[in-house]
């Protein structure tokens, strides 16, 4: 099937997943109303709680959600074709990933922005708090451990043929091309925050 077809398939039923079932998640079960102040506004200090635009925030929330799962799930779901990996980004997308980050970030701000460890010992018992931290800790071990791969792969030329005109193509030379981006990340991030510029004007 065509590339450009599952494309347009796959940004149209993004786009119903936003405009209604978005809509279901956020009035019948989180029960957002324009009554909450988020927590970077009640607690605005300048450092931990700052207010920010709202398409730094999309550009922020959209990286985000391209984590572990995303990432890797479909390239093991493509050992068994095209359609596995386009259903698991499509509709694990939809009905998983977005609700699932949707929703912490509505239970944080609502709980005025303390992290899901905090919220679970209040909710449950102090130990239950611990217990996730170390969780967390582990996960973020095992997720970094696999970027790390992923990176240091990139930076090698790979001897696999089953990648070649993929990774195989990638070699040092993407050095060069990262650290200009963590650059020019610093220098954006300061233009924003310290300048206090528009960044759709840049």
């Amino acid at each position: 099937m065509s590339g450009i077809f599952l494309t347009i398939i796959g940004l149209s039923l993004f786009a119903l997943g936003y405009i209604f079932y978005s809509k279901y998640i956020s009035k019948r079960i989180y029960s957002i109303n324009d009554n909450i102040t988020p927590p970077s506004k009640e607690f605005e200090d300048g450092n931990d709680y700052v207010p920010t635009k709202k398409h730094i925030l999309f550009g922020h929330h959209f990286t985000s959600i391209a984590g572990l799962a995303p990432i890797i799930g479909p390239c093991i779901a493509i050992c068994w074709g095209w359609l596995p990996a386009f259903l698991w980004i499509v509709f694990g997308t939809i009905f998983i990933g977005a609700v699932h980050d949707f929703g912490a970030l509505v239970i944080s701000a609502k709980e005025k922005g303390k992290s899901i460890a905090d919220i679970s010992g209040n909710v449950i018992n102090p130990r239950v708090r611990i217990m996730f931290l170390i969780f967390v800790i582990i996960l973020s071990w095992l997720v970094l451990a696999v970027f790390a791969n992923a990176i240091a792969h990139l930076f090698s030329p790979s001897s696999n043929p089953s990648i070649a005109g993929t990774i195989k193509d990638i070699g040092p030379q993407a050095v060069i091309p990262i650290n200009i981006e963590i650059i020019l990340a610093l220098i954006i991030g300061h233009y924003i925050y310290k300048k206090e510029r528009n960044a759709l004007l840049l």
